[in-house]
């Protein structure tokens, strides 16, 4: 009993290396593997038989057994990629997509679109993210498959125009003359505005001194842009005061005449407001507003806030895992953010195939959230995770494993020459 007990303990020590070489071969065989989690054979002893009963001791061993398979949810090396849809995940959590057989989990971003506009994965599955809010641009909490809308805005008309300047103290009173606006007035300068088609229109701005830290603007447009107006003539379509502090920070706005009406097609009595900043009757402190110091009068910067129509030209993720789509007009739009999954027990996921893992009772069911919030990963653009498998670490194991199997198969050898002579007692 004890040389068949022997062959037994043999075979079940063959059995468990086998299953290690399979667990290496595995890790071997997707060692260029987007998103591969490398696993490790854990084995247990058998049970034994106690020669004293349950007194225990002196016990017979019963061999071994491939007990526990463990996934290693190792952060892999992150490679850069020249692929804007490329995308891969620094920290805990998954990628979600939307496969046949239900939501699905993985660490492969290799991600395109397909035609239809959707992000998907290599096998056409859509990923999941947070939509944008198609007015303001911002992200909000509502899931739904990641896809691109329409490949072009619509036209946006100017509604204000930010202006941050200086203007030369040491100028001049001057009364405006707009048939001679150069010569009346201190200063000048042009914005490009759009009207409600989207049509770029050119303004002049022209400033002049009123007295001691008082200024009016005059905001004027010539005969190209407004029906009625002899050519290389300006008409006045808004004004205002600027009243500064002896210090030469801005103190009050006073709006004047405000409306626009341009030809061509566009909308009659356009309101455009011109903002100088935060003055100090409006709260501010003045030094974030428009200036009256003794050096030359200048425009530090402007903004206006419409645009003409644009047609998509390229998209790109941020490293906060934002779509965003820029357009040949200068406009760039969020569209979505990618989701990200992270569960109690990454080792408890069900692998299917094809780079994804499913959620099973040993993992906890999944809980989505946005990059970088909750514990969850960062997202990389133009980047994936490479494969954990470490070839020189699984080399070392096929040897462990061989000898391991040469080991229990001279076991059983040297237990079937023990049979073999007990049966030659026989003769």
């Amino acid at each position: 009993m004890g040389i068949l007990r022997s062959m037994n303990i043999g075979i079940s020590g063959l059995r468990a290396s086998g299953g290690g070489m399979s667990v290496i071969g595995d890790n071997i065989a997707n060692a260029a593997t987007t998103g591969f989690k490398a696993s490790r054979a854990e084995f247990q002893d058998v049970l034994a038989t106690s020669l004293k009963g349950i007194d225990g001791g002196d016990q017979f061993g019963a061999g071994t057994k491939l007990s526990h398979i463990k996934v290693l949810y190792n952060q892999g090396d992150i490679s850069r990629t020249d692929s804007s849809t490329d995308l891969a995940i620094s920290g805990d959590g998954f990628f979600v997509v939307d496969a046949d057989f239900g939501r699905g989990y993985t660490r492969d971003g290799s991600l395109h679109f397909d035609a239809q506009g959707n992000l998907v994965n290599p096998d056409g599955f859509r990923v999941m993210g947070f939509e944008a809010d198609p007015e303001s641009g911002k992200i909000t909490n509502k899931m739904g498959a990641i896809k691109l809308g329409s490949t072009t805005i619509p036209a946006k008309s100017t509604k204000k125009v930010d202006v941050s300047m200086n203007l030369d103290s040491r100028e001049p009173i001057r009364q405006f003359d707009i048939n001679k606006p150069d010569d009346t007035s201190s200063y000048s300068n042009s914005v490009t505005v759009y009207d409600n088609v989207g049509t770029a229109r050119v303004l002049t701005v022209y400033f002049n001194k009123t007295a001691d830290n008082n200024w009016e603007y005059h905001v004027t447009a010539g005969s190209d842009d407004v029906d009625g107006v002899e050519k290389g003539q300006l008409t006045e379509m808004a004004s205002g005061n600027l009243i500064f502090t002896q210090e030469g920070l801005l103190q009050e706005e006073a709006v004047g005449s405000n409306s626009f009406s341009f030809n061509r097609g566009a909308k009659a009595d356009q309101q455009i407001e011109f903002n100088f900043g935060e003055t100090i009757t409006e709260g501010g402190d003045g030094y974030k507003a428009s200036t009256q110091y003794g050096t030359k009068s200048a425009i530090a910067k402007h903004f206006q806030d419409g645009y003409t129509a644009g047609a998509l030209t390229s998209l790109s993720f941020n490293d906060s895992g934002i779509l965003t789509a820029i357009y040949d007009n200068g406009e760039g739009r969020d569209i979505s953010q990618i989701a990200v999954a992270k569960f109690e027990n990454n080792e408890g996921l069900f692998k299917v195939g094809k780079n994804l893992l499913k959620e099973s009772r040993s993992s906890g069911q999944a809980a989505v959230g946005k990059p970088s919030e909750q514990g969850r990963g960062n997202v990389l653009s133009k980047s994936i995770e490479l494969s954990t498998t470490d070839i020189a670490t699984e080399f070392v194991g096929l040897m462990t494993q061989q000898r391991n199997f040469q080991a229990n198969a001279k076991a059983i050898q040297t237990a079937d020459q023990m049979l073999n002579e007990v049966l030659n007692l026989k003769r």
